[in-house]
């Protein structure tokens, strides 16, 4: 989409235990998912600018709940003037990080099953986010990730993150990994919380799936 789209207002909503307490109002939803201690709770931060929405655990995998936050948006359409813009409203969805350690293998199973009922039965979801760690692009774990949510058919945009923590050339070579190891939807980004690089392109590209259908 060509014209601006920007995150007005957020705030958290509410944390689900079970998929019976997930939202069912028919607000499209863009859920982020990725591996403990990827960085997800920052981006969510960076991406609705608003410091402190997401808290950031000292202790990875601590989060094991569905997070939901009440987001607003407005698109401004390239060229028609301050009066041609439309409203949204709709949901970005915290999903725990996987991979942590500190919990029983019978407590592991029951989180990802919570994962998985999310991820396949949602009617609403209309973007997934899988954050993987660009300085190590190639771990099993996001592999594993990865070809679940591809088997469910959902669309998929894969994001490095903490890219800020890479030199230019180390940072193209692992983007170049996650294309060709994680093929999505579209292509992948580099992504820093601290810089807030392609902030404005991740924005964009979930400004496609929350604006379809609008007109100016």
């Amino acid at each position: 989409m060509e014209g601006e789209f920007r995150i007005i207002e957020s705030s958290y909503l509410l944390s689900a235990v079970s998929l019976e307490q997930c939202k069912k109002d028919s607000k499209k939803e863009i859920a982020f998912i990725g591996r403990s201690n990827v960085g997800k709770s920052s981006l969510i931060n960076s991406l609705c600018n608003h410091r402190g929405l997401a808290m950031v655990s000292r202790e990875p995998g601590k989060t094991r709940t569905i997070n939901y936050f009440d987001i607003r948006s407005k698109y401004s359409y390239p060229g028609a003037g301050d009066r041609e813009e439309t409203r949204q409203e709709w949901y970005l969805v915290d999903l725990p990080g996987y991979g942590f350690a500190k919990t029983s293998h019978e407590n592991r199973d029951a989180w990802s099953g919570f994962i998985a009922d999310y991820a396949a039965n949602s009617r609403d979801l209309a973007l997934m986010c899988l954050l993987i760690d660009l300085r190590h692009p190639s771990l099993p774990i996001d592999k594993k990730a990865y070809a679940w949510l591809r088997s469910l058919g959902m669309p998929l945009q894969v994001i490095g993150t903490k890219s800020d923590k890479l030199g230019q050339s180390e940072r193209q070579k692992n983007l170049q990994i996650l294309a060709h190891e994680y093929p999505g939807d579209y292509p992948p980004l580099a992504y820093s919380a601290l810089k807030h690089s392609n902030r404005d392109l991740l924005l964009q590209r979930i400004a496609g799936f929350i604006c379809e259908g609008e007109e100016a």
